[in-house]
């Protein structure tokens, strides 16, 4: 946060429209049977069922990454000739941590000689070869590799099981059903919201926040914690663009005053186009107080407390790292929040990866002439070289920090569902800013993916 003037407002880049209009708030979801041409209780009792069946299947299931060993366990090297091998050792190998020169190797091994055989390859194999070779698999969203992988498996698996498949699109579907409901009452939130604060220089967004909510946690059971999420999403943009393209640098100041007092009283202080903003802050912070159960409520004294440090420092991931969990209800432990708020190991890294893919973004796409230096230019001139030298150091620090979020899955066992939902806020980046892109500021090119996901159902 910085300007050249105390007084001047800044220039405010220009942020495209939504592309979404009013499409989720006037969507009605066809009911299930009229897609699908199946009744809806019908559909939940199959998939049921077909869970029962399936799980019997993985009972016998063999750990098969054995056949790139000889009997004496180390490493088959010569399986150039084998593009699924290849590709199985490259996955496997960006599980790395720091140290593991014997993996950097595997990775730069694989990773070369897929390169050179991608174009030769069929379909659908090439496709995950391409997929692979931009974001390693352990570090793509589960819900985006499913949806790619559903509509190959019964081309790409010889050993193709139909019960499998028939499981897989079902519970896609019916989970999609919920994400739309979801979607209409998050975007009316945000109608409502947006009309009383009356903001007309920021980021109308709250698709792709809720996008990057359902990447955190897809499933049924966490409703609750998707639309606190994608809500907290929403504020924590709305404070990010006053700070970074419309307030001088007095008004960031007294955004600060108000925010870290969290009395209403304060808003005095505030300019008046503001004033509103700052309350409905504070009432929505209330609200999600109000939807956590009685004990744990207290907890979200938590997010306030880190979102109060956001407006300081730049702490977002701690932030949205504390609101990932608190949301998650009773499940969740002291020790995981604690855990959090603590910005230790897979958070310190995710917000590593996500200040370094952003300003490597922002370098490509071009930033705001008042806002303040990225790693990428303060980088080019400590040391005096090129951009494409900058570009690819902050990249290695990337993936540095991947490594650090490795090794938390390895030290982190007692918390390994939570360090699993935090380390999804570092997969949603992936592919939010795959290739120094933007997709959540300039979300056109993106719009197709968010389709495939809350809009088109899978045929059965």
């Amino acid at each position: 946060m910085a300007s050249a003037s105390c007084t001047a407002p800044k220039t405010a880049p220009e942020f495209h429209p939504t592309v979404w209009g009013d499409f989720f708030i006037n969507y009605e979801p066809q009911p299930l049977q009229a897609c699908m041409l199946r009744p809806e209780k019908w559909m939940r009792e199959r998939s049921d069922q077909l869970r029962k069946d399936v799980s019997q299947l993985f009972d016998a299931f063999d750990d098969v990454f054995n056949k790139f060993k000889h009997r004496d366990e180390s490493f088959i090297i010569d399986i150039t000739n084998d593009p699924k091998g290849l590709l199985s050792l490259y996955n496997a190998a960006n599980l790395l941590t720091h140290n593991e020169e014997a993996l950097q190797e595997a990775i730069l091994f694989s990773r070369h000689h897929l390169e050179l055989m991608k174009s030769n390859l069929k379909s659908p194999l090439a496709e995950q070869v391409s997929r692979a070779l931009q974001i390693p698999l352990s570090r793509t969203l589960k819900r985006v590799e499913a949806l790619s992988y559903i509509l190959e498996y019964n081309v790409h698996e010889q050993r193709y099981n139909p019960l499998i498949l028939e499981l897989a699109k079902l519970d896609f579907n019916l989970l999609q059903h919920i994400h739309q409901r979801e979607l209409k009452t998050i975007t009316q939130w945000w109608e409502d919201l947006s009309n009383d604060i009356g903001l007309d220089y920021i980021r109308d967004r709250i698709v792709e926040c809720y996008f990057w909510s359902y990447s955190m946690y897809f499933e049924e059971e966490y409703t609750r914690a998707r639309m606190i999420l994608a809500k907290f999403f929403m504020l924590t943009s709305l404070l990010d663009d006053t700070y970074d393209t419309h307030a001088t640098l007095e008004e960031c100041r007294k955004l600060n005053v108000a925010i870290q007092s969290w009395d209403e009283s304060d808003i005095s202080v505030l300019p008046d186009y503001l004033k509103n903003f700052f309350l409905k802050v504070m009432s929505n912070f209330v609200e999600f107080e109000n939807e956590l159960e009685p004990h744990i409520r207290h907890r979200n004294a938590y997010i306030r407390k880190v979102q109060i440090e956001m407006s300081v420092m730049s702490a977002g991931i701690q932030a949205l790292s504390v609101c990932i969990l608190v949301g998650m209800g009773d499940m969740v432990t002291e020790g995981a929040i604690e855990w959090a708020i603590g910005n230790n190991d897979a958070v310190r890294a995710g917000g590593e990866v996500a200040r370094f893919m952003d300003d490597m973004a922002a370098f490509k796409n071009g930033r705001n002439k008042l806002d303040v230096a990225s790693s990428v230019e303060c980088y080019i001139k400590e040391y005096n070289v090129t951009s494409e030298v900058a570009l690819a150091k902050i990249g290695s620090l990337v993936e540095d920090a991947w490594k650090t979020i490795n090794q938390a899955h390895i030290d982190r066992r007692e918390l390994l569902p939570f360090v699993h939902r935090v380390t999804n806020l570092s997969r949603s980046m992936a592919i939010l800013f795959l290739d120094k892109r933007d997709a959540y500021t300039y979300s056109k090119d993106f719009k197709g993916t968010m389709e495939s996901h809350f809009v088109k159902p899978i045929p059965l």
